[in-house]
């Protein structure tokens, strides 16, 4: 395991063990609200300062792009990209379905990724041309050529009207299932290990799909934007699957450009 992703592994899992820890205690878990429907416990932010402790230990002179605290340690060609607990509304409610996301962004390119589930004690980690491994189990994406066969996950605002609400109805529609997970770092690892076929997110944060990016690739799959294009990261609109099913998802959001094959 490369020394970084090794680093990353022991930020996540200490990380992990604050998380268990309050999730036996949720009674006693501050919560407070962001913004509409977007919520904060004092643990997402115990567990961040947790991360970015021991990632700074080791490279005092990295850089963290962080969903808590924003943009620390000024200017580096190392960047750690955090969401310390993804899937804050269900660890509020007790519901099981959440993780720790760490990248590390070398000159803007994600090298290293750990997405952590301290409730099934899953550890999905890749580095750039080493493969995607589950608890050192090497993953691939799913196998499925179709998308009528296949089990897509989308992320979005429910409740909100998207310009591209109509597609998202249509991607369900032509799907044999729809799932939604309430954590997108999850969403993404279960599309890399192959237990989604397919996902599409809009709107999403860098920290909610750094890692998971990167788990996708190499596991064999595609990411992109809702065009194919690689404008995701910025924009926040994400569609990622197996080859052939990313060329579906792309056709479904642009039906005026031709056939997929």
């Amino acid at each position: 395991m490369h020394p970084m992703l090794n680093t990353a592994v022991k930020a996540a899992r200490r990380a992990g063990n604050i998380i268990n820890r309050a999730s036996l205690q949720l009674d006693s878990v501050s919560v407070s609200t962001k913004g509409p429907g977007d919520y904060v416990t004092d643990i997402d932010r115990i567990a961040e300062d947790a991360i970015i402790q021991t990632l700074s230990d080791a490279y005092p002179d990295h850089a963290f792009v962080a969903e808590e605290s924003g943009v620390t340690g000024g200017e580096s060609d190392f960047r750690w990209i955090i969401d310390p607990l993804d899937g804050t509304k269900n660890f509020i409610h007790g519901f099981p379905n959440y993780a720790v996301s760490i990248a590390l962004a070398v000159r803007g390119q994600i090298e290293q990724a750990v997405i952590y589930d301290p409730n099934r004690n899953e550890l999905f980690t890749a580095s750039r041309g080493g493969g995607a491994f589950l608890n050192d189990r090497r993953i691939r994406v799913s196998p499925c050529l179709s998308l009528d066969t296949a089990i897509v996950c989308v992320t979005s605002g429910f409740g909100v009207q998207h310009p591209q609400s109509p597609f998202i109805t249509d991607l369900i529609t032509k799907s044999n299932g729809f799932r939604r997970l309430g954590s997108t770092v999850l969403e993404l690892a279960y599309l890399a290990s192959g237990r989604l076929d397919a996902y599409c997110g809009l709107k999403q944060n860098a920290w909610d799909t750094a890692a998971g990016s990167l788990l996708v690739l190499e596991a064999g799959g595609l990411i992109g934007d809702l065009q194919g294009e690689q404008t995701w990261m910025r924009t926040g609109n994400v569609l990622a699957a197996s080859p052939k099913i990313f060329a579906q998802l792309v056709k479904t959001f642009n039906p005026q450009t031709g056939s997929a094959d």
